[in-house]
Order: C-alpha cells, then sequence, then structure tokens
C-alpha cells in the first residue's frame, strides 16, 4: 500500500510490498544474469519492456516482493552497481 505523507511529500510504504524496477542494458541475458548475481533464487518475475529505436539497449521491468526499506534501498543499489546493468528506474 502507498500512501503520500501531505506534509513531508514523501513516500510512505507499508511492507511487506510488491515493487517494480525498471532495468536497462544492452543484452536480456545480460540483465538476467544481473538479477541472478543479485537476488540469487528469490521469487520475481521480470517480463521485457522494450527496446530502443537503434537497438543498442533493453529494458525489462523485475517485479518482487520487499520486506522492508533496507531491502528496498539494496537491491536497487546492487543492481545499479553491477556490470551488466546500465540504469534502474
Amino acid at each position: 500500500m502507498e500512501i503520500i505523507n501531505d506534509s513531508k511529500k514523501k513516500l510512505i510504504l507499508e511492507y511487506p510490498t510488491s515493487w517494480s524496477y525498471k532495468l536497462i542494458g544492452h543484452e536480456k541475458e545480460a540483465i538476467q544474469k544481473a538479477i541472478h548475481d543479485v537476488i540469487l533464487q528469490r521469487e520475481h518475475s521480470l517480463n521485457h519492456s522494450n527496446n530502443s529505436k537503434t537497438g543498442k539497449y533493453v529494458s525489462m521491468n523485475l517485479d518482487l516482493v520487499i520486506q522492508n526499506e533496507d531491502e528496498r534501498n539494496f537491491i536497487y543499489e546492487a543492481l545499479k552497481a553491477h556490470q551488466d546493468i546500465k540504469m534502474v528506474l
């Protein structure tokens, strides 16, 4: 559940919650490898999102259940730092 606190304009999430990361990289297989490296055998779904016009980049959506904010931030930072991921949204 998402709640926006109007006084501070900060997103407050109720955990556990479903969360989506959009991942951009050069190849679908490389993105899949990066996800395996970061979340191991954890249950998730990965779906193709888009290809760039030139075909240089592919984007995919990673959906999984997150237990707390630290875990959400850890996964984001780990994916962002992975050599096969160019961008995480």
